[in-house]
């Protein structure tokens, strides 16, 4: 027996739809300048000449900018933080920190972030515009500019081999993605995005199985638990569902994490335009308050807000994309038209957002790290998880290289160094240092990174007191109840204010060919952490998770 399928075949007329129809532009722009840019007629098209200069300042002063202010609508969302009643003694605090670095950060010495980012620019560029030249060599001139001048940090690594890399001195170089679109401007997404947020962006190759209420809720709770501390909250969330692509829809969730999908549709139609579901963006922003992992250290504030985008896909696939934005959001619009460069207007003035008086919070516990470490450890294991502490002394300060080395030392049969026994271990890598101050801007890195060195380090009498920012395996926890170790979480975000009231001095002691990756000993005064695992195999995350 034989069976025939038929199609049945309908003639749809051709319809042209702007994939992401963007209504409107309520960003308010500073005018840079009216130099570098002319209109010149050529037979009936005006066409907008720019002299590649300015694609230079543009970049410069848009990386400049963002590396050291914040939109005004973030720093209101902080505030509001302050003011819920709703919001714990843990969110007041983070938010109240994170408003309090803005401050500092605004000064124009110490950016807001010691990672300071990958550049990304995203460029739509009118068919009726004209450089004359290749714009992404004058876009990362520009760039190279600022990261040379300021006090930011060199943070991209370039292979040599497959497995030798090297800092490349320059933070160069950047991702420059530009589009061609119609009209006589040209408009600019300029980014900055750390390790830590950038880390936290996430594709899952879904199907139609997951399109209904029931199993994408079920979803979204599961992920939202897995996203975890690491990457600096309070977030702005994107969630995207959907997409012609794996690579378009973790492009929108980037744009989507930077508000620059704000002026979607919020409906669909049939020709495929990507629309916002404000329906589920508010059952997003209700599990991250209800998941109470909160800003950092328990509470309602794990996100700001979500957005939620819904995008076209092929039948037989369904990418999910998730991403955020963290505290240090650092995301701004740039656009040249005939009438000159423009760069979005950032807060100038953060003080303006603090309350006149700081939330109130139980008195920390103070620790002096300069005690020999059995005692440390003895005086951290008469308190629980979630202890607020004041840390003052030595810090050795080694993240993701330094671990590498120090393991390669171990393996060689050489014994581990001293100071990696004698004092806490700081996760973390410095800004430059700006003139007449002790340290750049100096705030942790993500722990997780580092998890697969505790079990081994700590069995050689090292990595006994941990400090960083984010949750932590089980194999941490197991470690620490070993061996009789502690991880303490620092606020991640305030790194500015970390480095004007907290560290005292900086000294590299280890591997100083490695740049900002080198080990350094520090002196602390007034650190804030908090105990997070403890030497009885205690860890306050896995506790909020249960």
């Amino acid at each position: 027996m034989f069976y025939f399928c038929t199609q049945i075949k309908r003639r749809m007329e051709f319809r042209y739809q702007d994939p992401y129809p963007i209504q409107k532009d309520d960003t308010v722009y500073k005018k840079l300048t009216s130099d570098y840019v002319k209109v010149e007629q050529l037979g009936d098209r005006e066409i907008l000449t720019i002299d590649p200069k300015g694609l230079e300042l543009l970049a410069e002063e848009a990386m400049a900018d963002v590396s050291f202010m914040l939109r005004s609508s973030h720093l209101e969302s902080l505030r509001r933080i302050i003011d819920d009643p709703e919001a714990t003694d843990n969110d007041r605090f983070v938010a109240y920190n994170l408003l309090q670095n803005a401050a500092v950060a605004a000064e124009g010495a110490l950016p807001s972030c010691q990672d300071t980012g990958t550049a990304i620019v995203m460029g739509k560029k009118g068919e009726n515009v004209y450089t004359g030249v290749d714009d992404g060599e004058y876009l990362s001139k520009g760039i190279y500019n600022t990261y040379q001048k300021r006090n930011l940090r060199y943070s991209q690594v370039v292979p040599l081999t497959m497995f030798d890399e090297k800092n490349s001195g320059s933070n160069l170089p950047a991702q420059i993605d530009i589009y061609a679109k119609k009209g006589n401007y040209y408009e600019f997404l300029f980014l900055t995005k750390g390790g830590g947020s950038a880390n936290k962006t996430f594709l899952y190759q879904k199907t139609k199985s997951l399109l209904n209420e029931k199993s994408l809720e079920e979803f979204i709770k599961e992920k939202i638990s897995d996203l975890g501390t690491a990457a600096c909250p309070p977030y702005h969330l994107a969630l995207v569902i959907g997409g012609t692509s794996a690579e378009a829809n973790l492009a929108a969730v980037k744009k989507a994490s930077a508000k620059y999908y704000d002026n979607l549709p919020t409906e669909g139609n049939e020709a495929g335009q990507a629309f916002r579901d404000l329906e589920w963006e508010a059952k997003v922003q209700e599990i991250c308050q209800e998941s109470a992992i909160g800003a950092q250290f328990g509470g309602k504030y794990l996100t700001h807000d979500v957005r939620v985008i819904r995008l076209p896909r092929h039948a037989a696939s369904c990418p999910v994309g998730m991403g955020v934005s963290c505290s240090a959001d650092r995301n701004i619009k740039g656009k040249i038209t005939e009438e000159g460069i423009f760069l979005e207007q950032l807060e100038e003035n953060p003080k303006r957002f603090l309350p006149d008086t700081p939330p109130h919070l139980e008195e920390a516990v103070e620790i002096n790290l300069n005690k020999p470490m059995p005692e440390i450890l003895a005086e951290l294991s008469k308190y629980p998880i979630k202890t607020r502490l004041k840390l003052n002394g030595t810090l050795i300060v080694a993240r993701d290289i330094a671990h590498a080395k120090i393991k390669e030392i171990i393996d060689s049969g050489e014994p581990m160094p001293e100071y990696f026994k004698n004092h806490p271990i700081y996760y973390a890598g410095p800004a430059k240092t700006p003139e007449g101050m002790a340290s750049g801007s100096f705030g942790p890195t993500t722990a997780g990174r580092m998890d697969v060195y505790v079990d081994e380090f700590q069995s050689h009498g090292g990595s006994m007191i941990m400090l960083a920012k984010g949750n932590r395996s089980k194999d941490v926890t197991n470690a620490c109840g070993k061996y009789g170790g502690f991880y303490l979480g620092s606020i991640g975000g305030p790194a500015a204010i970390l480095a004007k009231d907290n560290i005292l001095s900086v000294e590299v002691v280890d591997f100083s060919e490695l740049g900002m990756e080198a080990v350094r000993k520090i002196e602390v005064k007034d650190f804030p952490a908090f105990i997070i695992t403890d030497d009885k195999g205690n860890d306050f995350f896995a506790d909020l998770a249960h």
